[in-house]
Order: structure tokens, then C-alpha cells, then sequence
């Protein structure tokens, strides 16, 4: 795959989303909410992908909203569409590689594919290539076809103190072990491994004396959080160095993490051999021979507990 994109320093610099056009529902924004119209690009390896997946599947979205997913192994021309063990050819426009619908709709735009995309089968272009705006998007704007309508993970109420909670858990959790993990120097490696394990001690503490992260049910933040943890143990903490400790190791962190793992619906939107073949297999500057690691053995479906807090 592509080197990951460092600052001067040598931390990490995750690149900003290019596209980030809107559905709306009443189509006032210039793309209208439309059964069968708009097709998601995802790869299940992908954490920013998988809260996609993840709102489409709690809604009851898969008959509204396509989906296709990526080979899991990144190539030097990123995301690619074969057939395999869960990912196939693409379907709707015959792509070979995620960076084909990029150009189809840009052709001089020069960054990375990223996943999840979002894809306009109308106007034939990309809406849409930021997780944070596809999930609301999914979430809101889609309820006419929804199989779930009443699902609200982003409640007005809430939202100043989940935006809150997102923004500490994107910085020092969902982006801090990939700034650990491709960290260029001993200096850059060290503040986001400290950074990310007193997050993860913050939250420890706050699921000891509360069942979700806000409010009293599950909401936009508690899945956010979760697609790192859900992957921590099998990934980070060997692959990017995030070897404090384990989340099995923090009890309230753990529990919650079977908790939304036994939700209805959600162990379907993990691949466990995608996620590790990607990570082990796609970063040749972090693992040159590619050898995936067949350890750790979790146990997600284990009585989680939680109820009792």
C-alpha cells in the first residue's frame, strides 16, 4: 500500500475527506433520498467504513442502500474489487480499483480511495467519502425506507455531549493507535501511546458507573468508540506497538465492547479475517514478510455483565 501520509515531525496526518456532499431527505441539498439510488464502497477491515456498515445494518437499510466491500489486502493501487472469501467485483459501475471512482469523479484529484465512499448511481459520482457524514446521512435522512426508523443514535438532547465525547475518542482512540502505530519517530510514537492509554483509562472509568459513554442507551458515540475496540486487541495491540494493555484487561471496557458485539445484527458486520489480513498483510513498512498473526483467542459472545451497572 501507499506509505501513510506523516507530518515533519513524523507523526501521522490522516488526509481530510475531499467529497462531503449531502442526502437530504426532502432533497433540498441537490441529491435526494431515493430507495436503490446511492451504493456504499466499504471495506469490512476498515474501522471508518464499519460504523457505516454498522448504522446501515441497525436501520434496516440493506434493501435501500447497496453495498459492496473491498478485497481487505491494499495493493500500491489501493482499494481493489475481486472476487474472494466476503468481498466480490464491483457490480454497479465495473471498477477495478476504489480510485476509479475517484477519478470517474474528479479527474485530477490526486489523494488517496478511502473507504467508506458513498456512490450517486444517478449522477454517476462520488457524494460523499467521510464516515462522520455518511453515518448521519444513513441514520436520518433514509427513515422512509427504514426497517428502523425509530432508531435515533444522534438524539438533539445529547448531541452537545456526544459531539464532545467524539471528538477526545477520534483524537486519542480512533485516529491514536493508527499515530502510534505508523508514529516515524521514538518521540511522535510515545506521546500517542500515552495519549491513547489515558483515554483508555478515562473511559474505563466512566463505563465503571455508567452503561453507555452518554445518556442512558446506545448512541453514536458508544459505536464509534467500538470499531477500535472491537479490533485492539487483534490488531493494535501487537501490529501498531498499543501494548500497555489489552482491552480484555479493562474490565468496564471489555464488557461493553461484548455488549455491542451481542446487539442483533452487529457480529454479522465483523470479519475478523479481513480486519487481520488487512492490517497484517497491507502494511509491508510495519510487517515486510506479511505473516498474519493467528492469536489472540476472544471470546465476544462471553456474558458481558453489563446490565448490572
Amino acid at each position: 500500500m501507499h506509505d501513510p501520509v506523516r507530518t515533519r515531525e513524523g507523526d501521522f496526518a490522516r488526509p481530510e475527506s475531499h467529497f462531503r456532499d449531502t442526502i437530504t431527505a426532502d432533497g433540498s441539498s441537490g441529491y435526494a433520498a431515493e430507495p436503490g439510488r446511492y451504493h456504499l464502497y466499504v471495506a469490512n477491515a476498515c474501522p471508518w467504513a464499519h460504523r457505516t456498515i454498522l448504522v446501515r445494518k441497525l436501520k434496516g437499510l440493506e434493501d435501500v442502500i447497496g453495498l459492496t466491500i473491498a478485497d481487505p489486502i491494499v495493493g500500491e493501487q489501493g482499494w481493489a474489487f475481486t472476487d474472494g472469501p466476503g468481498h466480490t467485483r464491483d457490480p454497479i459501475n465495473g471498477f477495478a480499483y476504489l480510485m476509479d471512482a475517484y477519478r470517474a469523479t474528479d479527474p485530477r484529484y490526486a489523494g488517496h480511495a478511502t473507504t467508506p465512499t458513498l456512490w450517486d448511481t444517478k449522477t454517476k459520482r462520488i457524494v460523499n467519502n467521510e464516515s462522520s457524514d455518511v453515518v448521519r446521512m444513513l441514520e436520518r435522512e433514509f427513515d422512509a425506507w427504514a426497517k428502523h426508523p425509530e432508531l435515533d443514535l444522534y438524539p438533539a438532547d445529547l448531541r452537545a455531549e456526544i459531539d464532545a465525547v467524539n471528538a477526545r475518542v477520534y483524537s486519542r482512540v480512533n485516529n491514536g493507535v493508527y499515530r502510534a502505530g505508523f508514529a516515524a519517530s521514538q518521540a511522535v510514537y510515545d506521546r500517542a501511546f500515552d495519549a491513547l492509554f489515558a483515554e483508555l483509562d478515562t473511559l474505563e472509568a466512566r463505563l465503571a458507573s455508567r452503561r453507555y459513554l452518554v445518556g442512558d442507551r446506545i448512541t453514536e458515540a458508544d459505536w464509534r468508540l467500538w470499531v477500535t475496540l472491537v479490533r485492539f486487541d487483534s490488531v493494535y495491540h501487537g501490529h501498531f506497538k498499543c501494548n500497555l494493555r489489552r482491552i480484555v484487561d479493562y474490565p468496564s471496557l471489555w464488557g461493553f465492547t461484548r455488549e455491542l458485539y451481542q446487539v442483533p445484527g452487529v457480529a454479522e458486520t465483523v470479519d475478523m479475517d479481513h480486519i487481520k489480513r488487512h492490517y497484517y498483510g497491507s502494511h509491508r513498512m510495519l510487517n515486510p514478510l506479511g505473516i498474519v498473526a493467528r492469536g489472540p483467542a476472544i471470546d465476544f459472545l462471553a456474558p458481558h455483565g453489563r446490565d448490572r451497572v
